[in-house]
């Protein structure tokens, strides 16, 4: 007898697993590698299309140097969305500089925002093209600086119908550096501190930079489009108390906005073993994507 039968077996079990999760995967949705242009440069990005698709969106990126969001347009493409995500501009195989460090000046100034909103505009403009039915409802989806970016965007491109935020900051950028400044990336931050501590830095704290605030108020201000917003409780990148303020004051004023606070969550809230933030995203989605559509039907 093959005394590596056992092995052998295990190898052939594991091969077929594999092979299995392939097929699965390969009949939710395919993935196709593309190109398109930005402001004088190629971007380079993936557009994962289930076969089933009720709604589409273009992932944009947080502050940090980072590649197409392949792992989390796979969780959407599966729920089925359509995602296009590409490499941030200057990084991976997309052309461009990318404008560091993550926490400083030149990463949110007002130049290099719009110039990011610029490329995610552009990507709604190409994803829209890929689209097998072209009435499929396009939106935004981000993380953390995205909320400075996705506003400016949607400004720019009346495609953009919707709008989902992970953890991103409805302060402006001054004002969050303030803050992050202040917690210097210590996890026990609200065990010492209370909102009224945080209020008063964020407010009032000395700049270490100087720049114009970019405010995405103003921004928010101009859009007809629903949004929601995703924030952890915990989170020690941005005061989510004084944010949460802010959508309320334009919740008043009759923004079709929304939020939802995870009370153990910090900064992760699209990353975290925690799916809540995740599921309540495609929830939403669906419900705001379902009543755009109805009303078209009843026009």
């Amino acid at each position: 007898m093959n005394s590596n039968f056992p092995s052998n077996l295990l190898l052939w079990l594991s091969l077929v697993l594999v092979s299995q999760i392939a097929i699965a995967q390969s009949d939710t949705y395919t993935v196709q590698e593309i190109q398109f242009k930005s402001q004088g440069v190629t971007l380079a990005g993936s557009i994962l299309q289930p076969k089933n698709s009720f709604a589409a969106v273009v992932i944009v990126h947080g502050s940090d140097p980072v590649k197409r969001e392949m792992e989390f347009a796979k969780r959407l493409a599966i729920q089925g969305i359509t995602v296009l995500t590409y490499d941030k501009r200057g990084v991976g195989a997309s052309g461009g500089v990318y404008v560091g460090p993550s926490v400083g000046t030149n990463n949110i100034e007002n130049s290099n925002l719009t110039l990011l909103a610029m490329d995610a505009s552009a990507a709604v403009q190409t994803l829209s093209t890929y689209l097998k039915n072209k009435k499929t409802p396009i939106g935004l989806i981000g993380f953390s600086q995205a909320g400075w970016i996705i506003p400016i965007a949607a400004t720019k491109n009346p495609k953009v119908a919707f709008m989902v935020l992970f953890s991103c900051p409805t302060i402006t950028t001054l004002e969050q550096l303030r803050f992050q400044f202040y917690t210097n990336g210590n996890t026990t931050f609200w065990e010492n501190h209370t909102d009224a501590d945080a209020r008063e830095h964020t407010l009032f704290d000395q700049d270490k930079y100087q720049f114009t605030a970019t405010d995405p108020k103003i921004t928010l201000n101009t859009l007809s489009i629903p949004g929601l917003w995703l924030f952890g409780e915990k989170d020690i990148q941005i005061p989510v108390k004084m944010c949460i303020e802010q959508l309320n004051t334009l919740k008043i004023q009759g923004k079709a906005f929304e939020y939802a606070l995870f009370p153990t969550l910090g900064h992760n809230t699209a990353s975290s073993d925690n799916t809540a933030p995740f599921d309540l995203s495609i929830e939403w989605i669906k419900e705001k994507t379902a009543d755009m559509k109805n009303r078209k039907k009843h026009k």
